[in-house]
């Protein structure tokens, strides 16, 4: 059926949004087993209770910062998701040792458990905020991004495939502002922005899915890879939600404020996705690009028949915004209003 079918899977913080996501998808291949592997004991019991047929599920907890736990959960496993991380700016910025730990020594155990175990693959889900980092956050993804691909090239006759998927801001996603939109114009009548021309690269769960997917199916290891995606202004995603909201809710969109409030710790208004110097190392597949590390000779010869990347940085602040009516089209297609 597809390159999950009979595979064993671990996917580490699989009760998350992507991991939900990621989850519907996989079990249409028909895999062995799926493994979530998660600290939330209640968000796992959430997910056991809305699946169905439970045979092919096994759910474990745990925490990425445990090693001896993370080893025994990737026994006789054939691909490893790492969807685990502190993703809060704010949070990280005030708290940079436990993003560390998560982010950092979390990657590590995860590779060291997928090199020990000889799996096929082990993906690692960064961040755009990765890419010339402002903040601890961005900081602590950046050299687990590094760590990924540098186990490629230490890992002597283990098989296992290691690399990296950079995401921009997953619409709907826990944490995203859309719902905390929703949620302060219910409230409130209000709703709080830091910059009104803050510019962010946008993807839906879908595409985030289908890429991780994508790639955990066809990466020849050490590669980053970037999804083209839309850029969005967030003054008119703002103005989109309060349009629809305002109407579902019967109340006057001209009721509702926009109150700016500024950056918060570690916030930049744009993000990058590559910079100029990966450009020269980064391949054009189509829909994404493949980023490769600068000693990428061993997997030159395979990438060699894609043409080569335009030079230059790849940041939400140079490429024009999408309009309005798109940004409600995609919001109302993926049923986010």
């Amino acid at each position: 059926m597809g390159y999950y079918t009979d595979k064993k899977i671990l996917i580490i913080g699989g009760t998350g949004t992507i991991g939900r996501g990621l989850v519907n998808e996989i079990i249409k291949q028909n895999p062995k087993v799926i493994r979530i592997f998660s600290r939330d004991e209640y968000k796992q019991f959430v997910m056991q209770n809305e699946i169905t047929d439970r045979s092919k599920f096994r759910f474990l907890i745990g925490d990425v910062r445990d090693y001896e736990r993370v080893e025994r959960a990737s026994n006789d496993i054939d691909v490893i998701f790492n969807l685990a991380a502190m993703k809060h700016v704010p949070a990280c910025e005030y708290n940079p040792d436990e993003a560390i730990k998560t982010n950092i020594i979390g990657m590590e155990n995860v590779i060291k458990a997928g090199a020990y175990h000889n799996v096929e693959n082990v993906i690692f889900t960064s961040s755009d905020k990765a890419i010339n980092p402002a903040n601890s956050y961005g900081a602590t993804k950046l050299l687990a991004e590094k760590l990924v691909q540098a186990a490629n090239y230490s890992k002597g006759a283990v098989k296992t495939k290691f690399a990296v998927v950079r995401f921009g801001n997953v619409m709907g996603s826990r944490g995203s502002v859309i719902p905390l939109f929703k949620k302060q114009i219910e409230e409130n009548k209000r709703i709080t922005i830091t910059d009104p021309k803050m510019t962010r690269f946008m993807m839906t769960l879908s595409q985030a899915v289908e890429l991780i997917m994508r790639v955990g199916e066809n990466a020849k290891g050490g590669e980053a890879f970037v999804l083209k995606m839309p850029v969005i202004k967030l003054y008119d995603l703002a103005e989109v939600i309060i349009e629809e909201t305002a109407n579902k809710l019967n109340i006057k969109k001209e009721d509702v404020n926009i109150i700016t409030i500024g950056l918060r710790a570690g916030e930049r208004k744009y993000e990058e996705l590559m910079t100029r110097e990966e450009s020269e190392f980064a391949f054009d597949l189509g829909n994404m690009y493949a980023v490769l590390p600068t000693y990428y000779e061993s997997i030159k010869n395979y990438y060699s028949k894609f043409k080569s990347a335009k030079i230059g940085s790849y940041n939400s602040n140079d490429i024009k915004p999408i309009e309005k009516d798109e940004v409600r089209k995609i919001l109302r297609e993926n049923k986010l209003l």
